[in-house]
């Protein structure tokens, strides 16, 4: 179906005005309309909050504490039917963002921008842990998305404006432009040409200009200015963020056993965000009888915890309070978001590091205290370094805390820790608290793209078969003479019987010429050539190639037979890549849709299960023809090593075998304690 003409995309086609005009004047309307969004979001959160816990407990004065749990429970009542709204905006946003990106060409439905709004609103203003910042992102996103549909333009440029709205509501958030666009670049976007950061940057601007106006142009923390005591205190630097590697690596988890525990959970999904709350809340009364919680407003764990991270940046927080935070504010973010409310991680992931590196410069100081420096400092440096953790975003946590401190001081230990956060975490965990939500749903975020779909295209279908080759026996004259007719910077290198021999490059000629004894009529093309070069198999996924070309960043690769000959049949290149991507694309949406438009009888009967094969099972080396399969189950297809095999009676089973069987669960369930196997999911 063919989408209807705006009155906008008339005018546009007929006036046709400069791309890079239209552009900048659509990115300042997404700057202005975010930021304006921002403070709306903001002011709507202090009114819910204020009228939560200063208004009703004057009304209602018999409560005590309880108000810390009916308040969290109210919330999470008004906000579940928010959630079957519009169900993007359930949890903290930027996972939704992300896959509106690299699936549906960054279209995102207008709708969510209002029920984001009024969801994270409810949330926080009752207590919700959580943050402000990934709904904001995911209003800007649906803003610049909604914009881009409306005026038909292409996907390209409708991701440009996604990118302009998340950096305008980073930059109207937290008072932070640079930051803003940084994280649009290395936590959405990623592979952003020149242009289209021109265009990030206005919005970015434009949204922090009008966020300044309404809230003020100060820094959104009021902190003392710290510097580096000691060189070596560098190293005390270093191990935070290590430790903020593991504290990150243990929220994510926390909030991903929060979310697989409620989604499992046969329960209305309505009512799930209010059970959420309502565990909050009982964090919250426990937490309120403490004797550091005397005389406080509501519990440090609830919302997005500004006020209390100010004052573990002034050093005014006892060891042990900053010790339980450290577990408590990942528990009640768990809580929160795992159930469905509505809210970022952004803010909680500043929150808990800050804690951690105020109870670490707290004990720091204690041993070693001429070296140390002020506690304070390395609660500073903790906030950027969980965060590089948790989002695997190290530039965009440095400048953040920077643009919220103003302590310029303070850069050469954010380096180290945030650095050192996000590699440590990365080979630990080696998904971020957002990409972590996208592998559960099958894709597979790296460098702006899904790399399952990249598994699901086979390099033969992409790869070019007229090749220009020369032999190795041939003159580098000859050579010489291909390369200015052709104006290709490189050939494959054959020998008889078009073997893949080797590669030759126009740099290699270059630095052979720069040599004395060169004499192009006497030496030979095998005499610059590099022997033996990478090469890949037809029947590869493009992934491979992918992995192939990126450690010596290699701009195409030869492609040979798998039958050992090293025949060359084809070769691949960076922009065959990319026309890959767009055919895995194509494919998974219409797999999508051919599911969408098919229905099958449900049944509890039937259904596929996947069982796993180990060494010690009884069915291990056994041919698929000898297999006891039931009169109703059939043998689907056999995983093994990434590959996928259609199942003959002559394929033997190895350890380490994944088979999917169809048919009666009950006759699947005997067959699976027969065989010994252990089933995978079902």
């Amino acid at each position: 179906m063919t989408p209807k003409r705006t009155v906008l995309s008339s005018y546009l086609d007929k006036f046709s005005p400069p791309v890079g005009l239209f552009l900048l004047i659509l990115s300042i309307i997404i700057g202005a309309g975010t930021g304006l969004a921002a403070v709306l979001f903001i002011k709507l959160i202090a009114a819910i909050q204020n009228f939560s816990y200063a208004t009703l407990p004057t009304w209602l004065p018999n409560l005590g504490n309880l108000v810390y749990l009916i308040v969290p429970i109210l919330g999470g009542l008004l906000v579940g039917p928010l959630i079957l709204f519009a169900k993007e905006a359930k949890g903290h946003g930027v996972p939704e963002v992300m896959q509106a990106l690299i699936l549906r060409g960054g279209r995102i439905r207008a709708r969510v921008a209002a029920a984001k709004i009024l969801a994270s609103a409810l949330c926080i203003g009752t207590g919700g842990s959580a943050g402000r910042e990934g709904p904001i992102v995911q209003v800007g996103s649906a803003l610049g998305s909604s914009l881009g549909q409306i005026l038909r333009l292409s996907d390209e440029r409708i991701r440009n404006l996604v990118g302009c709205g998340a950096a305008a509501g980073i930059a109207a958030t937290f008072n932070a432009p640079i930051a803003g666009v940084v994280f649009a670049i290395e936590v959405l976007m990623v592979n952003l040409n020149v242009r289209s950061f021109g265009n990030v940057v206005i919005a970015a601007v434009s949204s922090s200009i009008v966020s300044r106006f309404f809230l003020g142009t100060q820094p959104a923390f009021s902190i003392p200015i710290h510097s580096l005591v000691s060189p070596v205190s560098l190293v005390f630097y270093l191990l935070l963020g290590l430790l903020s590697a593991l504290v990150g690596i243990m929220f994510i988890r926390m909030l991903n056993r929060a979310e697989i525990i409620f989604d499992d959970w046969k329960f209305p999904q309505i009512f799930k965000p209010a059970i959420g709350a309502a565990l909050l809340g009982i964090c919250g009364v426990l937490f309120m009888y403490l004797p550091a919680a005397k005389g406080i407003f509501m519990p440090f764990m609830y919302g997005s915890g500004f006020p209390f991270m100010e004052k573990v940046l002034h050093g005014n927080v006892s060891f042990w309070l900053l010790l339980l935070l450290v577990f408590l504010k990942p528990l009640a973010t768990s809580f929160t978001l795992g159930s469905g409310n509505s809210g970022g991680v952004f803010a909680p992931s500043l929150f808990i590091g800050a804690v951690l590196g105020g109870c670490f410069g707290t004990a720091v100081k204690h041993f070693f205290p001429e070296i140390s420096g002020d506690p304070a400092a390395y609660a500073l440096v903790g906030m950027a370094a969980l965060f590089s953790a948790s989002a695997r975003a190290p530039l965009t946590a440095m400048l953040i805390v920077f643009e919220m401190s103003n302590d310029y001081l303070m850069i050469l230990p954010l380096m180290v820790s945030g650095v050192t956060a996000c590699y440590f975490a990365q080979w630990l965990h080696p998904e971020s608290i957002y990409t972590l939500k996208l592998a559960k749903r099958g894709i597979r975020y790296a460098d702006g793209k899904d790399m399952d779909i990249m598994q699901g295209v086979k390099v033969e279908e992409v790869m070019r078969t007229q090749l220009v080759t020369i032999h190795k026996d041939r003159s580098v004259s000859e050579l010489m003479a291909l390369f200015q007719e052709t104006n290709l910077l490189g050939f494959p290198v054959i020998t008889e019987g078009k073997k893949l021999w080797g590669i030759i490059t126009l740099q290699d000629v270059h630095r052979a010429q720069s040599e004395d004894n060169f004499n192009p009529r006497d030496m030979k093309v095998a005499d610059l050539a590099i022997e033996g070069p990478i090469a890949v198999y037809p029947d590869e996924p493009i992934w491979v190639a992918i992995q192939k070309m990126s450690p010596r960043d290699l701009a195409r690769l030869p492609v040979v037979s798998r039958d050992g000959s090293m025949r060359l049949v084809g070769s691949i290149s960076r922009s065959d890549i990319l026309r890959a991507y767009d055919v895995g694309i194509v494919r998974k949406q219409r797999g999508q849709m051919a599911e969408a438009q098919t229905t099958l009888r449900s049944s509890t009967e039937t259904g596929f299960v996947e069982i796993g094969i180990c060494e010690e099972d009884s069915c291990c080396h056994v041919q698929v023809k000898n297999l006891p399969l039931p009169e109703n189950v059939n043998l689907v297809s056999i995983k093994r090593e990434g590959r996928m095999i259609i199942p003959r009676g002559k394929h033997t089973l190895e350890p380490g075998d994944v088979l999917t069987l169809f048919g009666k669960l009950e006759e699947i369930d005997g067959l699976k304690s027969f065989l010994n196997c252990q089933p995978i999911k079902q």
